[in-house]
């Protein structure tokens, strides 16, 4: 046999690829959040993996990101076809194929995509979640892929959007994170007019304004220092940058916090803007307040900017409380202009996205999260001989029936060995029928976790595994 060259088989960097248990911990997260977006009346779409080229960049939607381009790769019998096919993708025709094409990397502007494709079969407001996954070029490292799972959800209007749509984003941000049950966290929430109006009244030229923000953006990465220093390359004058570290620093209770923002703008002229995003985030606060969500999971925080240029409103991030370092593992905001980027009209949005893939990186790694067992497994009815095989098929039905997740042994080991398979995948219970507990109509079940093993009738099995499986 002729040697064959040796192939890496090894996953491409920053590509992840998750063992059973980590796929079924992901599967979990995914059940979990989905069931509180849906709770909320969201509805579930997915949007294609690949958008074409001016989709992806219209208006500057790419921001910082690195797209991955597509182009055909033809077999070597097909090299005729080239043109054809395309130098970045085919759908059909030559002239279609000429059109330049790349993968995702995020979702929202695929939405906007989508909405601007199906306006006319659509519901306003439209509220959708997605749970796709997205790419992006970057470097990739620990906690940082280069494809990786978002779960989002966003409502759109079309003119208007109510403030409580607002509200109830850190509502549903709370439900998730109690559910998966991580521990304390800390939803912080502000409104991108505050940081605007602020820099106004402070003499600040508009075309700095956004750059400024940005830099804000960074204060927890980078420091106060450097933080003022970056603001006074831009060209901010050193009392000027003091000013705003003064005002993102702004502390006490929520309604404190109003309270002060109120008095400043009251004493200041061109305040419009400013006094605007304090009206707006009075508005939120009291909304999620009114949907209950306990008041030591959220608080205003005046130095959350969200560095995209596209909020232009609420803006919330959430952090895990004694693990800051992790990073937002949740946030989003509010946008006018995006969605109604191909279609010409004003249609607000709110939204907020979960990174799923580099959050559940990060808490497997901190130890708060652990991967499940390899399987769904509850039973395996073992095989303690061939011609018994038709008794271990109807009783493994019958459970299942009873909605338990069963496996038969198919191969006939020797009993310790089956054993070690089902504790090695994390089964709980082993069901034993020989044949004289054929013949009795009996099984021997066996706890895997205790060691405990006891009888039962056939009649009562479902009723003792699920009184053992809890």
């Amino acid at each position: 046999m002729a040697k064959t060259e040796k192939i890496n088989y090894s996953t491409p960097s920053g590509f992840p690829e998750f063992l059973p248990g980590e796929k079924r911990l992901e599967v979990y997260l995914m059940d979990t959040i989905r069931k509180v977006f849906e709770s909320y009346g969201f509805t579930p779409i997915e949007t294609p993996a690949v958008e074409r080229l001016d989709v992806l960049q219209a208006k500057g939607n790419q921001g910082d990101n690195i797209i991955y381009g597509l182009s055909p790769i033809l077999p070597p019998n097909r090299q005729a076809e080239k043109d054809k096919a395309g130098g970045s993708g085919s759908d059909g025709g030559s002239e279609a194929g000429s059109e330049a094409r790349g993968l995702k990397f995020d979702q929202t502007v695929p939405l906007a995509a989508y909405i601007a494709r199906h306006l006319n079969e659509l519901t306003f407001p439209f509220a959708r979640y997605q749970m796709d996954n997205v790419f992006r070029g970057e470097r990739a490292k620990d906690g940082r892929f280069r494809q990786f799972r978002q779960c989002d959800i966003d409502v759109v209007g079309r003119k208007e959007l109510s403030l409580l749509y607002d509200a109830q984003m850190p509502a549903i941000i709370s439900e998730i994170f109690a559910a998966v049950n991580i521990g304390d966290f800390l939803i912080r929430i502000n409104n991108r007019k505050i940081l605007t109006g602020f820099f106004q009244v402070a003499g600040i030229e508009e075309s700095q304004i956004k750059t400024c923000i940005g830099i804000i953006d960074n204060l927890e990465k980078i420091g106060e220092v450097k933080v003022k220093k970056e603001l006074e390359k831009e060209g901010v004058i050193p009392e000027q940058a003091q000013e705003v570290i003064n005002f993102i620093n702004i502390k006490g209770t929520d309604d404190e916090i109003l309270e002060k923002l109120k008095s400043i703008s009251e004493k200041v002229s061109n305040a419009e803007q400013l006094s605007l995003g304090i009206a707006e985030l009075e508005t939120v606060i009291a909304g999620v307040r009114n949907l209950g969500i306990p008041q030591n999971r959220f608080c205003i925080d005046l130095s959350i900017a969200r560095g995209l240029n596209y909020y232009t409103g609420t803006v919330y991030e959430t952090s895990l409380i004694g693990h800051e370092a992790l990073g937002s593992i949740c946030s989003g905001g509010r946008y006018e202009e995006l969605v109604g980027t191909f279609l010409g009209e004003k249609m607000p949005g709110v939204g907020i996205s979960i990174g799923l893939t580099r959050l559940m990186s990060r808490l497997l790694k901190a130890g708060i999260l652990s991967e499940l067992s390899p399987t769904p497994t509850q039973v395996m009815v073992v095989n303690m001989q061939a011609d018994l095989m038709p008794i271990y098929l109807q009783v493994s039905q019958q459970l299942r029936k009873a909605g338990i997740n069963v496996v038969t042994a198919f191969e006939q080991k020797q009993l310790g060995k089956q054993f070690q398979q089902a504790e090695k995948q994390g089964i709980p219970l082993c069901l034993i029928i020989g044949k004289d507990e054929a013949t009795a109509q009996k099984a021997a079940l066996k706890d895997l976790r205790s060691r405990e093993q006891i009888e039962v009738e056939w009649e009562n099995l479902v009723e003792e595994i699920q009184k053992r499986l809890g």
